[in-house]
C-alpha cells in the first residue's frame, strides 16, 4: 500500500457512500413518526456554521496494510473543502474540492490529478458532487430528502428511511437519531457491481451549540476486498477565518483515473 493510494482512499472515502443492508426492525422505546416530520426535523438542526477548520485522525486498513495519518481539514460552506495529510508531521499530500473541480497531489511519488467530479462519479460507480462531501462531513444525509417520497420504520432505536422507490442502479438507506435527527448511518448497495460500504456515525459532539460528528467510521467492501477507514476529530473550530493554500507543484504526474484502482 503506497502513500498515494492511502491518501487517496481517504479522498474517495469522504465524497461517497454506497451500500444496502437487510431492515431489522424490532421493538423500541422510539415513538413511531412519519417520514415527513422526521424529514422536516432533519433539515431543522442542518448545519449553519460558514467555515470549519479541525484536525482529524485517519486510521485506514485493508487485509494487507494499515497506515495512521494525520488530517488537517478546512471548509467553507457552499465553496470549498481543503485536506492536508501527514504521517509524524511530514507532508504527504493535499485535496482542494470545489463545487465544480476536485484537485489533489502528493508528494511521495509526485503525482497529481485536477479534473471534475464527473472522473470522480465514474471510478466510483455514483454521481458526486460538492453537496455530498459536505454533507457527509457534517452529518447530514448525501442526499436530498425533499426529492422523493420515503417510508420510515423503527430499527432498533434509530428511524429508518429508505425511498418508496429506490433507483435503478443503487439501494440506498438513511438511519436518523430520534433525539437530534442527525444522521447515524448511511448506506447503499450496488448489487451489480458487487460493492458496498456503509458510512456511521458512532459519536457526536456539542461544539458552539452545534451537533457535529466526533467519529466517522466507514466500511468499504468491493467484491471480496474490504476496506475500513476510522475517522475523528481532535480538534474543531466553527467560523473561524480559514485560507486553502493548493498549488500542484511543477514537475509531477498527472495521474489517470484508471491508475486509482
Amino acid at each position: 500500500m503506497t502513500i498515494k493510494r492511502i491518501s487517496y482512499s481517504i479522498l474517495l472515502l469522504l465524497l461517497v457512500i454506497s451500500c444496502k443492508t437487510q431492515k431489522v426492525v424490532t421493538s423500541s422505546p422510539v415513538k413511531s413518526m412519519s417520514s415527513k416530520k422526521i424529514i422536516k426535523n432533519h433539515y431543522s438542526n442542518t448545519f449553519d456554521k460558514n467555515t470549519i477548520s479541525a484536525r482529524l485522525k485517519a486510521k485506514y486498513k485493508d487485509k494487507k496494510n494499515s497506515q495512521s495519518i494525520t488530517v488537517k481539514l478546512r471548509m467553507e460552506k457552499d465553496k470549498a473543502i481543503w485536506m492536508s495529510g501527514t504521517v509524524l508531521g511530514i507532508p504527504l499530500a493535499k485535496v482542494l474540492i470545489t463545487p465544480d473541480r476536485v484537485s489533489y497531489y502528493e508528494k511521495i511519488n509526485k503525482t497529481y490529478f485536477d479534473g471534475d467530479f464527473s472522473l470522480l462519479s465514474n471510478f466510483l460507480g455514483t454521481e458526486v458532487d460538492f453537496e455530498k462531501v459536505q454533507n457527509l462531513i457534517v452529518g447530514q444525509t448525501v442526499l436530498d430528502l425533499n426529492g422523493k417520497r420515503y417510508d420510515s420504520s423503527i430499527d432498533v432505536d434509530s428511524y429508518l428511511l429508505e425511498p418508496k422507490r429506490q433507483d435503478k442502479l443503487f439501494d440506498i438507506f438513511f438511519w436518523l437519531n430520534p433525539t437530534n435527527f442527525k444522521v447515524e448511518k448511511q448506506e447503499i448497495r450496488q448489487p451489480i457491481e458487487q460493492k458496498k460500504l456503509t458510512v456511521s456515525y458512532p459519536e457526536y459532539q456539542n461544539i458552539d451549540g452545534e451537533i457535529f460528528p466526533k467519529k466517522i467510521n466507514i466500511v468499504a467492501v468491493e467484491k471480496t476486498d474490504r476496506t475500513l477507514l476510522d475517522l475523528e476529530y481532535r480538534s474543531l473550530e466553527f467560523d473561524k477565518k480559514v485560507k486553502f493554500p493548493f498549488s500542484i507543484p511543477s514537475g509531477y504526474k498527472e495521474i489517470k483515473l484508471d491508475e486509482k484502482r
